[in-house]
């Protein structure tokens, strides 16, 4: 990186809340903040918003007739963003650009569109405006009324930290001072999770009458406290839950006063694809991607990783593998959010940003409470956060504590 980078202030709304003192509050219970409920036909996890998130996008929809129109990953995107900058203190200016990236964009409204298009054979009048990717980005930025460019983008499940990479990017070149980026996603319809389960990757609800005892078993196993089994490396089934959130952070150039962590350095790799979903077993990508964010830094003094960990079988031990091969005998502490609130796709790079700030802020680690503490405490300094899409598009970065 050409010079360090500034995160003046990082806003969320997830199953968590709506605050950062809301949200950290809610790190530390040992809850998870999962619910069942029916979709197509079956009981299904999924992590929805707080309450108090609800309420606020509730509002926002009731305070203009052509927000009514607009698909909750939209809203989603503004609601956070309203609360990014006023944190920030930008409200006072509109000279900031903006990128804001969605995996799945406007599940909500396409789903029915697509279902009125197949019943009826006409299409709605606002089908394509309202369901177009650039939508999120674009009422972000009317909106908050920025002049700066307008950017969005998709690239599945490492979105999130992709609009960072493109952020530090425009800050660096000079060709902007601050930027706003982000994601959000609305993945709770009937499609999508249908999707998810047809990869056979979504973790199955306790079924009301199991068959033979092995099945008995293995639904008493996947009942117990937590459903999301993230970082679980002993688990022997699929895990991932999905969660509905949008998260955005304020970057700026430089180390400002106000600064709630630094940027030091950024990472990106891709892998050769073997499979649409594929990531090979010691995940490539993210061994490229760590090292590239780490530069030349020793790797001991990164206190913590925020690893993406699905809630798969590949996908989290291939992460914990890269990372084993990266930080040898120097492995930081490890922890997930996955395991409380789900996979957000694009959006779950930014929660693992949001976390990893709390963390910096407050000293305090916030650990996956099934799993067995191997080492002593220690103070966070420096932090990598990982993040990665289908096809191994891998993304990491290391921020630091603003002292």
């Amino acid at each position: 990186m050409k010079e360090k980078i500034s995160i003046t202030s990082i806003a969320s709304i997830s199953p968590l809340g709506s605050t950062l003192e809301e949200t950290w509050k809610a790190y530390q219970d040992s809850d998870h903040y999962f619910s069942l409920k029916e979709m197509n036909g079956e009981q299904t996890f999924m992590a929805p918003l707080s309450a108090s998130a609800k309420l606020k996008v509730d509002e926002l929809r009731e305070s203009d007739s052509k927000y009514r129109k607009l698909d909750d990953s939209v809203l989603f995107a503004m609601v956070a963003s309203r609360m990014a900058v006023a944190q920030s203190g930008w409200e006072n200016t509109s000279e900031f650009g903006i990128n804001m990236g969605s995996s799945r964009g406007a599940t909500k409204l396409f789903e029915a569109y697509h279902s009125e298009f197949l019943k009826t054979g006409i299409s709605s009048t606002l089908s394509s405006p309202t369901t177009t990717l650039g939508n999120i980005s674009s009422w972000v930025s009317h909106d908050l009324g920025a002049t700066g460019p307008d950017i969005s983008h998709s690239i599945t499940c490492s979105t999130g930290l992709h609009s960072v990479l493109n952020g530090v990017a425009w800050l660096n070149s000079g060709m902007s001072s601050k930027f706003l980026v982000g994601a959000s996603e609305a993945p709770l319809t009937n499609f999508t999770i249908a999707q998810m389960k047809a990869l056979k990757i979504y973790a199955k609800a306790p079924e009301s009458n199991p068959g033979s005892v092995v099945d008995v078993l293995k639904e008493a196993e996947r009942s117990q406290s937590y459903p999301c089994q993230s970082l679980n490396m002993k688990k022997e089934y699929n895990t991932m839950i999905l969660g509905e959130a949008a998260s955005v952070a304020c970057l700026e150039t430089g180390v400002v006063e106000n600064a709630l962590a630094v940027i030091e350095g950024v990472g990106f790799a891709t892998e050769i694809l073997k499979h649409n979903t594929s990531i090979s077993a010691n995940a490539i990508c993210f061994q490229k991607s760590m090292k590239m964010a780490l530069g030349n830094m020793n790797s001991a003094e990164v206190d913590a990783i925020v690893m993406h960990a699905p809630g798969t079988i590949k996908g989290d031990s291939s992460e914990y593998n890269a990372i084993k091969e990266v930080f040898g005998d120097d492995m930081p502490k490890l922890t997930t959010n996955k395991w409380k609130i789900g996979h957000t796709f694009a959006t779950s790079g930014m929660l693992n940003l949001e976390l990893a700030v709390l963390m910096l802020r407050n000293n305090k680690m916030v650990s996956v409470p099934f799993l067995e503490k191997k080492s002593k405490e220690r103070n966070l300094r420096k932090i990598v956060v990982n993040a990665v899409g289908f096809g191994g598009n891998a993304v990491s970065i290391l921020i630091s504590k603003n002292e």
